[in-house]
C-alpha cells in the first residue's frame, strides 16, 4: 500500500511538471480606480497561483484555453479564458468592476411628533445597524497585515491532499517553501509582531520604569530595541501580563544601565 501512494505520489508530481512545462509565462495587468494590489490570481485549468503587485501587475503560466480567474474583497471576480493571440503577445490585461452592495429601500421609522413622551413611546428604538443587518461582507476579527496576508497565501493548506485512490500536489505550497518566500514572509510576519509590541510595551509602561531607574533620554528609544534580544521577550508578548511585563523590562533596564556605566 505504501509503495502504491508513493507511486501515485511520483506519477501526479510528474503530470503536473509536464503541464507546467507546457506552458509560458503571461504578464498581466490589473486596471481599476482603487487599490489592486494583493488580488488573487488563479489559473484554474493549470493550476498555477500568485498575487498582484502594487501597481496591479503580476506573472502566470498559463496556456491557450486555461481559465484565469481574478478575485478581490473590492472587485468583482473576474474570469478570462486564455487566447492564441495573448500567448503570442504574453500580456493581458483585465480591467476590474467594483463590488458594489446595493441596498434595498430603508425604513427609518415613524414620523415624530415632538413630544417626548409620545415619540417615545410610538418609537421601534432597536440595535445599531451593523454590516449583518445590511448584507455588508464584514468581520469583527482583525483585519490580517499584508504580510500575514502572503504569509497564508503562500504556505497554506497541506503538501498533499489525498481523494480516494487519487491525490493532489499543492505544488504552490512546495515552490514557495523551496524558493524561501515562506521563510522571507514570516521573517517580516515576525517583525511586524515585535514591532507592535515594542510600541505597546513603550506607551504603556515607559514612565514607569524610568521613574524607577532614571537614563538619560537619548538612550529610552535604544532601550526597548535591546529588549528585543532577549530570549524572553515573545513569551512576553505574547500572554500580556502586566506584573510580567513590568517585572522584565526593570530586570532589563537595570542591565542596560549598568551597560552604559561600563561604557562610560
Amino acid at each position: 500500500m505504501q509503495k502504491i501512494k508513493i507511486l501515485c505520489f511520483i506519477s501526479a508530481f510528474l503530470f503536473t511538471y509536464v503541464l507546467t512545462a507546457q506552458r509560458k509565462s503571461i504578464n498581466g495587468q490589473l486596471m481599476a480606480n482603487d487599490d489592486v494590489e494583493g488580488l488573487h490570481i488563479l489559473n484554474k485549468t493549470g493550476l498555477q497561483y500568485t498575487i498582484s503587485n502594487e501597481d496591479g501587475s503580476f506573472k502566470i503560466l498559463a496556456q491557450t484555453l486555461d481559465t484565469i480567474v481574478i478575485s478581490g474583497v473590492k472587485y468583482q471576480n473576474q474570469k478570462v479564458v486564455i487566447s492564441p493571440s495573448m500567448i503570442e503577445l504574453g500580456h493581458l490585461n483585465v480591467e476590474l468592476v467594483e463590488n458594489i452592495n446595493v441596498l434595498k429601500e430603508v425604513v427609518v421609522g415613524k414620523i415624530l411628533t415632538g413630544s417626548l413622551e409620545s415619540d417615545m413611546g410610538n418609537s421601534d428604538v432597536k440595535h445599531e445597524i451593523n454590516f449583518y443587518d445590511l448584507g455588508i461582507p464584514g468581520s469583527t476579527d482583525i483585519p490580517a497585515t499584508q504580510n500575514e496576508q502572503r504569509l497564508y497565501d503562500a504556505d497554506h493548506g497541506q503538501f498533499v491532499y489525498y481523494y480516494g485512490i487519487g491525490l493532489s500536489i499543492n505544488v504552490h505550497k512546495i515552490l514557495n517553501r523551496i524558493n524561501g518566500d515562506t521563510k522571507e514572509y514570516k521573517e517580516r510576519v515576525k517583525i511586524e509582531s515585535n514591532e507592535d509590541c515594542i510600541s505597546r510595551l513603550q506607551s504603556e509602561y515607559a514612565d514607569v520604569i524610568f521613574e524607577a531607574i532614571p537614563i538619560p533620554e537619548q538612550y529610552k528609544t535604544e532601550f526597548f530595541q535591546f529588549c528585543l534580544e532577549d530570549e524572553q521577550f515573545n513569551t512576553i508578548c505574547e500572554d500580556e501580563n502586566q506584573i510580567n511585563d513590568v517585572g522584565f523590562l526593570l530586570e532589563k533596564l537595570e542591565g542596560f544601565k549598568n551597560k552604559l556605566n561600563e561604557n562610560d
